[in-house]
């Protein structure tokens, strides 16, 4: 686990909740220059810890009405080619190489069952999948990827000096 500080930590907790927050409005949260907020969130995605900036969309309110959980089974030596190549599928949003009875779970979501039957057959279709089980949501209850920042003990003396 890469370590932050807590000034890193307040930058990231940020742009998870709002990634067009100016930095400008982060600067003035930590009495902190922007150029020095720049700076971090550079170092940030230098270090790989922000991987990039993105809204959140209600997928549904645009058509895409099916969300399905895939599981799939896949012959062992192919396990990684297997991820990588359903990773690039277009409805597939999520892929996880998982424990248990199979060996790969994806969520994807398409327009309607049509699209959901041709992903699936296409996925059967590989020379390296065994079976696959899907089940369909009726309703996505909640789907938001958003952690908080770990706390490393809270907000240290300095941050706490420079907000009084």
């Amino acid at each position: 686990m890469l370590e932050l500080d807590d000034v890193d930590r307040v930058i990231v907790d940020r742009l998870i909740e709002n990634s067009r927050v100016s930095l400008r409005s982060i600067a003035r949260e930590l009495r902190l220059s922007p150029a020095t907020i720049h700076e971090r969130v550079q170092k940030l995605i230098m270090r790989g810890i922000i991987k990039g900036f993105t809204v959140i969309v209600d997928y549904k309110s645009l058509g895409y009405d099916v969300t399905a959980l895939i599981m799939i089974s896949v012959d062992g030596k192919y396990i990684t080619e297997i991820e990588s190549w359903l990773a690039s599928q277009p409805e597939i949003v999520a892929v996880y190489d998982i424990t248990g009875e199979f060996d790969v779970a994806v969520i994807a979501k398409t327009r309607n069952m049509t699209e959901l039957n041709s992903l699936v057959k296409r996925i059967l279709k590989h020379p390296h999948v065994k079976r696959t089980v899907t089940s369909i949501a009726f309703n996505v209850v909640k789907e938001d990827f958003r952690l908080p920042v770990p706390q490393g003990g809270g907000i240290s003396k300095r941050m706490k000096s420079r907000k009084s």
